[in-house]
């Protein structure tokens, strides 16, 4: 074992301690009590612990992700980190308010309450399946860390990872997630400080500048190439609606102001990483090229430029990142799966049994995780596709319907979530299960969306009796919805050739079925229900008799 190896593992595995017993003590000195702070930590978040949760979630994330593709593209990696900030945005200035105002807590909630105990059932079990991918696909990079410096064995190192995410999420729930974002942040200033020294040491600002002379590809911006670019924009705006694991941080805020106002730091927060990321994975592209793995080729890179202390600290980084990520999706997934389909199979359930359903959910989930270590291990990019494609194929329409559309059934919403979620899984299965290289040229998201989508309005327009919106406002709205896909189809037919050239088709029918949607869901409504305010028609809204949407 080299010397980087021993400062990497004894900086991760000292640091992992002290975030074992942070956690659990900042749970115990709470005076929430056990179960109240549990999952949305009391709602006792001030900015910037809010700031530091997002910040270790998406910027960690973004950071492995950014170094591992401007490895193959260069610079050109920019526009991943650009489209996530986006999407950080865009949920604080559209669905902050909202959902703070109604407690919510996850999405598979959301879903539950407006269609009952069997679609939460259906949703948490989906979404839990899918966390421990994403968990997985981040905390490859610093197992690859370990594999280079260390020689030992991939599936290994990812198996030690989650038993440690285990070990500090079991008793602390969401608090002990802010104590760990928290701390990571205050590494990740470390990682920063000692990736940017690695990239002036070497290769240095000439090298780079000589390196854009001899291979100006590398610093294109669009190198990445315009389908995948467009993607990754196209994904996160779609995950805004989404993004439960951000949503259960957020939400643990004091007010909706408190909690905008953490994100909007959050995503200045996000800056220095996707510069600094970029440039070290174009940085290794000089220093070590022809690896065929890149989270590979990045630590020897570090390693040659820097002494081993530094490396420890630069990976210790690398791994706060993994726990920034996977902390929360293992959280959040085993919140869907104990919290929400445990009170839908025992709708009496305590809090306190909840609690408990949610722990042993945590382990159902590490046991998930390992597993899927060992079945793929050495592609990150692959788990990212996969778990994109069967989530939002199968809650997408269902949120759509509780913001937009009254008139949507149970019946449809069973349908839509198993219809997407199997498109998906066949469409991947027909690509070949390639990260890269799609079916048809169209990314398995849009068609796994599509599906959920178009079956949710056809089966719900097939098995409901309903009649065109008798509201002013409504009407108003469905007819902008109607000319914007009939804009949408005409410059479709006009572009047709280009746009399957970039291979963007899936996008853009994409684009198309939700415009029509819309102007659906504004134009319908039930023969048999009163209208709905002219500007609102969101099924969060209270349903007669009840006050407050369960949480």
């Amino acid at each position: 074992m080299s010397a980087a190896g021993l400062w990497t593992i004894g900086l991760a595995v000292s640091y992992t301690a002290l975030l074992v017993f942070g956690g659990r003590l900042a749970q115990r000195r709470s005076t929430l009590g056990k179960t109240s702070g549990f999952f949305v930590g009391g709602r006792t978040f001030s900015p910037w612990t809010v700031a530091f949760c997002i910040t270790g979630l998406f910027s960690g994330s973004s950071y492995i992700a950014i170094m591992e593709l401007s490895y193959r593209t260069g610079v050109s990696a920019l526009w991943y980190g650009v489209a996530e900030t986006v999407q950080i945005l865009l949920i604080s200035l559209l669905l902050v308010k909202k959902l703070r105002e109604k407690l919510v807590v996850t999405v598979t909630g959301i879903i539950g309450d407006r269609f009952g105990r069997l679609a939460k059932g259906i949703a948490g079990v989906i979404t839990a399946f899918t966390f421990p991918m994403w968990s997985v696909a981040t905390t490859i990079a610093f197992a690859s860390a370990l594999t280079a410096f260390t020689g030992l064995n991939l599936h290994l190192a990812v198996i030690v990872t989650a038993l440690l995410l285990l070990m500090f999420l079991w008793t602390g729930g969401m608090r002990s997630v802010a104590f760990n974002q928290t701390m990571n942040c205050i590494v990740f200033v470390g990682m920063l400080l000692v990736g940017a020294y690695a990239i002036l040491a070497k290769p240095g600002i000439s090298g780079l500048i000589d390196f854009a002379e001899t291979n100006p590809q590398m610093f294109d911006p669009g190198n990445a190439g315009v389908s995948l670019i467009v993607a990754w924009f196209g994904t996160f705006i779609v995950n805004v609606p989404l993004a439960q694991a951000a949503f259960q941080m957020t939400m643990s805020c004091r007010t909706p102001e408190d909690g905008q106002k953490g994100l909007y730091t959050a995503a200045a927060f996000g800056v220095p990483f996707i510069i600094i990321g970029a440039l070290i994975g174009t940085s290794a592209a000089i220093v070590m090229p022809g690896e065929s793995l890149a989270l590979v080729a990045i630590p020897h890179y570090i390693e040659q430029v820097l002494p081993a202390p530094l490396v420890g600290v630069f990976f210790l980084g690398v791994w706060a990142c993994a726990m920034g990520w996977a902390g929360p999706c293992q959280f959040s997934g085993s919140t869907s799966l104990g919290r929400d389909v445990g009170s839908a199979l025992n709708p009496k359930a305590t809090e306190a049994q909840l609690v408990r359903y949610t722990q042993w959910s945590l382990v159902a989930l590490t046991g998930l995780m390992i597993l899927f270590s060992i079945l793929r291990t050495e592609q990150s990019a692959w788990w990212n596709v996969l778990a994109w494609t069967l989530r939002n194929g199968a809650t997408l329409a269902p949120v759509l319907a509780v913001f937009f559309w009254p008139l949507a059934t149970r019946t449809a919403v069973y349908a839509s979530m198993v219809a997407g979620f199997s498109a998906g899984i066949l469409w991947n299965h027909l690509a070949d299960w390639s990260p890269k290289e799609f079916f048809l040229g169209t990314h398995p998201v849009w068609v796994g969306m599509l599906v959920n989508v178009f079956t949710l309005v056809a089966v719900t327009l097939l098995t409901t009796q309903w009649r065109l919106s008798t509201t002013p406002g409504r009407r108003r709205k469905a007819t902008q919805f109607a000319a914007a896909t009939v804009m949408s189809l005409a410059v479709l037919s006009v572009t047709a050739g280009w746009i399957a050239g970039f291979g963007l088709v899936g996008m853009a029918l994409f684009i198309v079925l939700i415009l029509a949607s819309l102007a659906v869901f504004f134009g319908t409504e039930s023969t048999s229900t009163p209208e709905v305010p002219a500007e609102s028609g969101s099924a969060l809204q209270p349903r007669s008799g009840q006050t407050t949407p369960v949480p």
